[in-house]
């Protein structure tokens, strides 16, 4: 399936085969290659949370600068061989060598220096999948004529507690709060 398409569907990654055959998720698709072992997986969703891409050559890269697999495996609490053993079984897959050959770091996330730089933050934990809740919630932030500087949600399957984070121009005022725990699938609002 080297020519998969990627849809987005509830918060999962969703691949479909080129004849539309059939349809697998990727975490799915990646458990079923590390299922036997756990330390391979750990290093599989790290290599993802981290946005690592494993390169042709069989190094792992943050963009364009190559990480250590002894620095990984101390990241991802595994041995050293454990990152190995996990990259050669990427690297044999074309499927999964097409998906983590393809993945690069968002950038920097300002929330800890939000606030030495005048910023401000909204952060919203709210049920996976719920729709809208972007959208919803950077809309009451533009009708306070405050622009916003970054927006990262995160990844229902590598967390937990999964929380959309985003760092506006100048903090936003408190009041604001109920508005946002008033979107559909929110659960808790912070703003600092």
């Amino acid at each position: 399936m080297a020519n998969a398409k990627l849809n987005i569907k509830e918060n999962s990654y969703k691949f479909i085969d080129e004849n539309n055959q059939g349809e697998y998720y990727m975490w799915d698709r990646v458990k079923h290659k590390f299922e036997k072992f756990p330390a391979r997986m750990g290093v599989a969703r790290k290599i993802v949370e981290l946005g690592l891409r494993v390169g042709e050559n069989g190094k792992i890269y943050c963009g364009n600068v190559e990480i250590n697999d002894v620095a990984l495996a101390r990241g991802a609490g595994v041995d050293r061989r454990s990152i190995r053993a996990t990259v050669d079984v990427i690297m044999d897959d074309p499927e999964l060598a097409a998906i983590f050959g393809n993945i690069f770091p968002a950038g920097a996330l300002l929330k800890n220096v939000a606030s030495d730089l005048g910023f401000g933050v909204v952060e919203i934990e709210a049920q996976a999948g719920t729709p809208g809740i972007l959208a919803t919630a950077t809309h009451l932030i533009s009708e306070e004529n405050i622009s916003i500087r970054q927006a990262h949600a995160g990844d229902p399957e590598l967390e937990e507690h999964p929380k959309l984070t985003i760092i506006t121009e100048k903090p936003v005022k408190g009041e604001m709060f109920n508005k946002f725990l008033k979107i559909p699938g929110v659960k808790r609002v912070s703003i600092y």
